[in-house]
């Protein structure tokens, strides 16, 4: 029997973005399994080349702005559920079960991109200090919109743990890793994909890709790579730290740090494939897409001691785990990595335990766990 699957959400295809990539990939998959899906979203474009619903509220003013997603929400009362892919989303109430899909803390983020607290701020340590004025409330306000949820997905037990911290009970929490679908188009040795690229064949390179925030590390990486002359450093991505980053890339490893922007899908697969590593030295991962996605091409990785990453990487394996911070122990790292024989040996075992992050494997578990909460 079809069941109707009300989305709602802040940001959507083409956008980049988490929650954007991951409704763009498992909508039609869900749709196949039966669901009648309706998407709500911010932002501007198309609405009519996907094979569900979709509407777009621009983002004008906060007071009129909400009222327009206010006002399509309405829609939400027809749906045996409702998939929730952020928090602060104004939906009218109605009977729907609700679940929604965690894959951060929303108040440390929005603290940070306030200015509330430091950029640097460590997420583990945000969640136990005591907090007064905006900052408290934005944990209550948190708190209260994920405990209204009859379910939650988290894509790590990292996750997990922080939910139940925020007061969720554990049989109402349940963890579906991220996963990708299969990868299209060419695949390259490294020695094709650097020359498709037009890269030096004999430089150490290093690979990054994230969101330019101050959490994601890229200045550490830099830094770290102060003392090691040779290796140059590609910086996938955009963001509001990246006038920040260049200050200190023209401080540090100068011309060696490359600038890339937001590239896409198949370009960012080839700068995988012609590197030495994979980087993610960030202070918070839930589960890390990117990580997933080096593995898959078969580069090994290089990333921080925290979050989901713990999840992914296996030590000496596939790659290594960094405490952090701790830019002497990153740079130890390095070098260590940068061993020739060291690179073959770990890249040889990027397919170990890939099969916990099958994307058939991850769409069957959403579809089952929504099904469960359905009306």
């Amino acid at each position: 029997m079809t069941k109707r699957l009300f989305v709602a959400t802040g940001i959507f295809h083409p956008e980049s973005g988490g929650p954007a990539t991951y409704l763009h990939q498992v909508l039609p998959v869900l749709q196949n399994k039966g669901w009648d899906v309706q998407l709500l979203t911010y932002g501007e474009g198309d609405t009519a080349s996907y094979p569900y619903p979709v509407q777009r509220v621009g983002r004008v003013a906060l007071p009129a702005r909400y009222a327009r997603y206010a006002w399509h929400s309405l829609n939400a009362r027809h749906a045996d559920l409702v998939y929730f892919h952020t928090t602060d989303l104004p939906i009218i109430p109605h009977n729907a079960p609700r679940v929604m899909k965690v894959v951060g803390d929303p108040a440390w983020e929005r603290c940070i991109r306030k200015g509330w607290i430091a950029p640097d701020t460590d997420i583990d340590r945000f969640q136990a200090s005591p907090s007064q004025g905006v900052v408290a409330q934005q944990k209550r306000s948190r708190n209260a919109q994920v405990g209204e949820m009859d379910g939650i997905i988290v894509p790590s037990d990292y996750l997990k743990q922080m939910v139940m911290g925020w007061g969720v009970p554990e049989e109402r929490i349940t963890v579906i890793y991220n996963a990708l679908p299969p990868i299209t188009g060419e695949r390259l040795t490294q020695a094709e994909a650097r020359q498709r690229l037009n890269l030096d064949p004999n430089a150490p390179i290093i690979v990054t890709a994230a969101r330019l925030t101050a959490w994601k590390g890229v200045d550490h990486l830099m830094t770290a790579l102060q003392g090691l002359p040779n290796v140059q450093l590609m910086i996938a991505g955009d963001g509001d730290d990246v006038h920040r980053l260049k200050t200190i890339a023209s401080k540090t490893i100068q011309q060696r740090a490359h600038f890339l922007g937001q590239l896409d899908r198949q370009t960012l697969y080839h700068y995988m494939q012609a590197a030495d590593y994979f980087a993610l030295y960030s202070g918070y991962e839930g589960l890390s897409h990117t990580l997933l996605e080096s593995l898959r091409v078969g580069t090994p990785l290089i990333a921080s001691a925290k979050g989901g990453n713990l999840e992914v990487v296996r030590e000496d394996v596939n790659g290594f785990l960094v405490p952090h911070v701790d830019v002497d122990a990153l740079r130890d790292t390095l070098i260590r990595a940068l061993d020739s024989a060291t690179r073959q040996r770990l890249s040889e075992n990027t397919a170990l335990g890939m099969e916990r992050f099958t994307f058939d494997h991850m769409t069957e578990q959403t579809h089952q766990t929504l099904v469960r909460y359905a009306r």
